[in-house]
């Protein structure tokens, strides 16, 4: 393995720790309203002050994804002359995130009182 092993290793880590939040962060934003893929990240964008966005590329393979388990629905719509693909939670998707929830307070509570 070339370069510096602790770099790599930090973005291997948060790469893989970032995804699983901004699925999360996705499911969440999808529960309270049909938005488009853009929206989403303005929002990311926007509730973190810039640092905590994916690429592009990041997000919508997370939607993909999340698709392929029909966890959202996707459905492309004409706004505003804009022809853009919109996404909503199913059922599913809502049913996952309940337990999703619980396995991030129990993360949180871990990293709260045990370090």
């Amino acid at each position: 393995m070339f370069g510096d092993p602790k770099k790599k290793a930090l973005e291997k880590f948060r790469k893989e720790i970032r995804t699983g939040v901004y699925a999360y962060l996705v499911l969440s934003f999808l529960k309270k309203e049909k938005t488009h893929g853009y929206a989403l990240r303005k929002t990311l964008e926007e509730i973190s002050n810039g640092e905590f966005v994916p690429s592009e590329s990041t997000l919508y393979g997370i939607l993909r994804t999340l698709e392929k388990y029909k966890l959202i629905r996707g459905e492309w719509m004409e706004v505003g002359g804009r022809t853009r693909k919109y996404y909503e939670i199913t059922q599913t998707g809502k049913e996952v995130l309940k337990e999703l929830r619980e396995e991030i307070e129990l993360m949180r509570e871990l990293l709260e009182n045990s370090f």
